[in-house]
C-alpha cells in the first residue's frame, strides 16, 4: 500500500481494482495479518494498527474469505456458536443470538447439517452468519459473490444490503462484479498498484476516467 488515506463512512463501501491492486492486502492490514510500517488504522477513534490479530474479532472486526473458512466436521449451528467463544454478545441468550444469525442468513433449516455437506453458496452464508454475531463494527467481504448462480447472487445481494440494519456493522465489500457493487454500495474505493485512485459515491466513481482506464480497461 502506498500512502492510502480514506475515511470510510458509508454503511456499505465497495473496494475495487484490477488484480494486484492491493485489495486483499488492505483487508489483511485491517484483519491484522499484515502490520503497517507507518500510519494509523482507526475504527471509532481507536487505533487498531497494533492490536493483536486475536483481539480484533472481540473488538468488532470480522471477515469472510475468498475460500470459505467453514469447519467441515461441525454443524452449521456449531460453526456459528464457535464464534461466540471469542466475542461478547450482550445480555441475550447464546441460543437466541445464534438462531437469529442463522435465520438472517437463510440457514435455519440447515442448522444441524455438517459443514462438509453444504453447497458452496451455503458455506458463504455460514461465513456471514459467523460475522454478524456478537456486535461487529466492520465486516469485510472478499468476493462473496464469486461463482454463485443468479438466484444465489440475488440472495447474497439482499443479505449484504440488510447487514447494517440487522447488526449495525459497516460493510467493506471486495468484488469484481460491478453490478453487485452498484446494487449494494453507497461509496466505492478504487485501488491500483496499492494506491487510491478514486473514492466517492458509486455512480460518480465508476464514471471517473482513471477508474475506467485502470479497472474497466478503457482509454483514459
Amino acid at each position: 500500500m502506498n500512502a492510502l488515506s480514506a475515511s470510510i463512512d458509508a454503511p456499505i463501501t465497495g473496494l475495487i481494482g484490477p488484480n494486484g491492486a492491493g485489495k486483499t492486502t488492505l483487508l489483511n492490514v485491517l484483519s491484522g495479518f499484515i502490520t503497517p510500517t507507518a500510519g494509523r488504522v482507526t475504527i471509532d477513534d481507536h487505533d487498531i494498527a497494533r492490536l493483536a490479530t486475536h483481539r480484533r474479532s472481540a473488538f468488532g472486526i470480522r471477515r469472510t474469505f475468498q475460500t470459505e473458512q467453514v469447519v467441515l466436521n461441525l454443524s452449521v449451528w456449531d460453526n456459528v456458536a464457535g464464534m461466540l467463544d471469542h466475542v461478547p454478545y450482550g445480555m441475550r441468550s447464546r441460543n437466541d443470538v445464534i438462531a437469529d444469525a442463522l435465520r438472517y442468513a437463510g440457514l435455519s433449516d440447515r442448522a444441524h447439517q455438517m459443514g462438509g455437506a453444504l453447497a458452496m453458496s451455503d458455506r458463504r452464508m455460514v461465513e456471514i452468519a459467523r460475522c454478524i454475531v456478537g456486535a461487529p463494527k466492520i465486516i469485510m467481504m472478499d468476493e462473496p459473490g464469486a461463482g454463485l448462480s443468479e438466484s444465489e447472487s440475488d440472495f447474497m445481494r439482499q443479505t449484504i444490503v440488510g447487514i447494517p440494519k440487522f447488526c449495525g456493522a459497516q460493510v467493506l465489500l471486495v468484488d469484481h462484479d460491478v453490478d453487485l457493487i452498484s446494487a449494494t454500495c453507497a461509496k466505492t474505493l478504487v485501488l491500483d498498484f496499492g494506491t487510491m485512485i478514486a473514492y466517492g459515491p458509486v455512480g460518480e466513481t465508476l464514471k471517473d476516467p482513471k477508474v475506467r482506464a485502470a479497472y474497466l480497461g478503457e482509454s483514459a
